[in-house]
């Protein structure tokens, strides 16, 4: 892929006049970048390569064209907006993204979403209503951690500001003391793997035709975005909950004992194509119906593949990760309710059905239900 990719960029750079002669300099800058909301979302951008340690390319597509920059790095990529987005500042520290704990203790409060699907506009207005940030779109959650419990790709059209957005919040929840935790979900595995079915047309009309490059190649692992996820957690405890976008099944258990060879397993699977993956059993389990990201057994059966689980089956899952609750999106419910005696959280709720995204609160020990204008019911 990479040589590949560099081939048609660097093609590109000739014909927009960009040549690594008149390259920008930039240094490091501990500065994040806000986010602003781009008016036109038939542009699409940015993407950014890195072609070494020392040089990024950026990738738009802009006003029906392709349109790309390069940059010298010293040892962080800072550019503003080169499209609709000319008001955001990046910040990129070129560093290597490392992969994050899979256990988390004391933390004092937290706010998962689930299932976003590139609605950007209702994502602000969730996490905004909800506290955990302000109207600039800065982190006001403090040492609060917000859990993106998978599915921000496929079928909306601003999947792209959606990341940069959590990539940039991130950040910033860090100086905080806070953390954002991004699980990954079914259609993460998807874009990755180079499954196109949910892809919203914007993008295969637009950048992937224009440039000539496979959309998972946008994600690979020598672009800014694609090594970013490559580096996030299937499966997460905080506390005493137990994030996960599908569920777990009783193959995933017995399979796995403990979260660090699940997520480790998925890491290494997550590139691999076709021969591969046919003759890889491990991989199969975890990226078909029983796997972490399909599994639906928490809601219903599947007729020769798993059954409904019940009390007992779910009380062997908390045993074994050392969890009181566990939260799934993935499957859609009405609103965020609690199963199984309060074990389990589902907070996938279809914002089709209402104009908008839910979430789930936890605090002070008790779980609450957040609605779109930031009020809470309590849960049980």
């Amino acid at each position: 892929m990479k040589k590949s990719f560099l081939i048609l960029v660097s093609l590109y750079i000739i014909a927009f006049g960009n040549t690594f002669a008149n390259q920008n300099v930039v240094t490091g800058d501990s500065a994040v970048a806000e986010i602003i909301h781009p008016e036109n979302t038939s542009s699409d951008g940015p993407y950014i390569y890195r072609h070494s340690d020392s040089m990024a390319i950026v990738l738009y597509f802009c006003d029906g064209a392709v349109t790309t920059d390069s940059f010298s790095v010293i040892d962080t990529l800072k550019f503003r907006g080169l499209c609709a987005d000319s008001l955001n500042e990046y910040i990129i520290p070129f560093v290597v993204h490392s992969v994050p704990p899979a256990e988390y203790q004391n933390v004092s409060k937290i706010f998962a979403i689930s299932d976003i699907h590139g609605e950007y506009e209702m994502m602000v207005d969730i996490l905004r209503n909800g506290g955990v940030i302000d109207d600039k779109l800065l982190w006001t959650w403090g040492d609060g951690h917000l859990v993106v419990d998978g599915d921000v790709f496929d079928r909306g059209d601003m999947v792209t500001e959606c990341l940069w957005f959590i990539y940039c919040l991130e950040q910033e929840a860090a100086k905080a003391g806070g953390r954002v935790h991004f699980i990954l979900g079914n259609h993460e595995l998807m874009v990755l793997r180079g499954d196109n079915r949910y892809i919203h047309k914007k993008y295969l009309d637009g950048i992937v035709k224009k440039s000539r490059i496979r959309h998972e190649d946008l994600y690979g692992p020598d672009m800014e975005l694609g090594r970013w996820l490559r580096s996030k957690n299937t499966a997460e405890k905080i506390n005493d909950i137990l994030f996960v976008h599908g569920g777990i099944s009783s193959a995933i258990r017995k399979k796995y004992p403990d979260l660090d060879g699940l997520n480790n397993s998925v890491r290494r699977s997550l590139d691999l194509r076709s021969l591969q993956y046919a003759f890889d059993e491990e991989s199969r389990l975890l990226f078909r119906s029983n796997g972490p990201f399909w599994y639906r057994g928490f809601f219903e059966e599947r007729e020769g593949v798993y059954l409904k689980d019940d009390n007992n089956s779910i009380d062997s899952i908390l045993n074994q990760y050392g969890v009181s609750h566990i939260v799934v999106g993935h499957t859609g419910v009405d609103s965020v309710i609690s199963l199984y005696d309060g074990r389990v959280f589902a907070i996938d709720v279809p914002f089709e059905d209402l104009g908008t995204l839910q979430a789930l609160l936890w605090k002070d020990g008790k779980f609450y239900r957040v609605n779109g204008s930031g009020e809470l019911q309590s849960l049980k």
